[in-house]
C-alpha cells in the first residue's frame, strides 16, 4: 500500500486532536469537561488490625505459664512498630471455708501495694 505523506500526516493529526463538543447551548463556546475519575485508592489493607485473648492459667505453674505467654505471644505483639499492648491479669477465688484473716489482710494490702484497679473480698 502506497500512502502519501502528507494525507497520512492530516489523518494522524485528526486522530490525535481531542474533539471538543459543542458547548451548553450548543455553540462552540467554551465547554467544561468533568473531571476524571481522579486517582484510584489504594485497596484496603487486609491484615488484621487487631487482637486478643484470654487463658487460663494452672495456679501451681502461673510463674511458668506465665512466661510462656510473655515469651510466645506478648513479646511479638509488643515488638511491632506503634503497637499498644495492654495486658491484664484476672484473679478470681473461690474458697468455700472462707479466707483466714491473716489472709485476708495480707492480699488485701499486697494489692494495694501492686497496685490493682480493683480487689476486695466479699462474704457472699
Amino acid at each position: 500500500m502506497i500512502v502519501q505523506p502528507g494525507i497520512a500526516r492530516r489523518q494522524l493529526d485528526a486522530e490525535r486532536a481531542p474533539v471538543v463538543p459543542p458547548g451548553p447551548d450548543g455553540g462552540d463556546g467554551p465547554t467544561v469537561t468533568p473531571p476524571g475519575p481522579g486517582p484510584v485508592p489504594p485497596p484496603p489493607d487486609p491484615r488484621p488490625k487487631r487482637f486478643h485473648g484470654s487463658v487460663s492459667l494452672d495456679a501451681a505453674r502461673t510463674e511458668r505459664d506465665a512466661g510462656r505467654i510473655a515469651d510466645e505471644l506478648i513479646t511479638h505483639l509488643a515488638g511491632l512498630v506503634g503497637a499498644n499492648v495492654k495486658v491484664t491479669l484476672d484473679i478470681e477465688a473461690d474458697i468455700p471455708y472462707g479466707a483466714p484473716d491473716h489472709v485476708v489482710r495480707t492480699v488485701t494490702e499486697n494489692s494495694r501495694t501492686l497496685k490493682c484497679s480493683s480487689h476486695g473480698f466479699e462474704r457472699e
